[in-house]
């Protein structure tokens, strides 16, 4: 049953190792991808809301990746233990990027569309994560004994 249990543990170490390695390896083409597409817009007409939208829906995509990241070296270094926290933000950090892409694209006015129903799931969505971090972290300090 031993043999049986280490097995298993490398087996997920080297899923993890794999899967660190195939992110890393995106993040790198991610940055250069990134680099290559606000020099497009930066040498295109100048228009800030497009500047502003490009770059920001650039580096939160790498910013979702490098969490991603971070989460499975967690994992490596605990040895599967995954802490919930690092997911939360990166769903965080996903549903403000897609509210900024869709704000930025939505015209002036607000309409009851399907745009302004995807929003309002995306910001409900938003509170729901925010809260549920903040209630993750208060239980923690308070298993803790060390109220904040």
């Amino acid at each position: 049953m031993g043999r049986t249990v280490h097995a298993i543990e490398v087996a997920e170490d080297l899923i993890h190792v794999v899967v660190a390695v195939l992110l890393a390896v995106l993040g790198l083409a991610l940055i250069v991808d990134t680099v290559h597409h606000i020099a497009i817009v930066l040498a295109g007409p100048y228009d800030l809301p497009v500047i502003v939208l490009a770059v920001l829906e650039e580096t939160l995509l790498l910013f979702i990746v490098a969490e991603l990241l971070h989460t499975v070296a967690i994992a490596l270094h605990h040895r599967g233990a995954l802490d919930p926290e690092p997911f939360l933000v990166i769903g965080l950090v996903a549903g403000i990027r897609r509210v900024l892409v869709l704000t930025a694209e939505s015209e002036q006015s607000f309409r009851w569309n399907a745009q302004g129903i995807e929003l309002l799931i995306l910001m409900t969505l938003i509170l729901v994560m925010a809260v549920t971090a903040l209630v993750w972290r208060r239980s923690l300090t308070l298993a803790a004994g060390q109220p904040r």
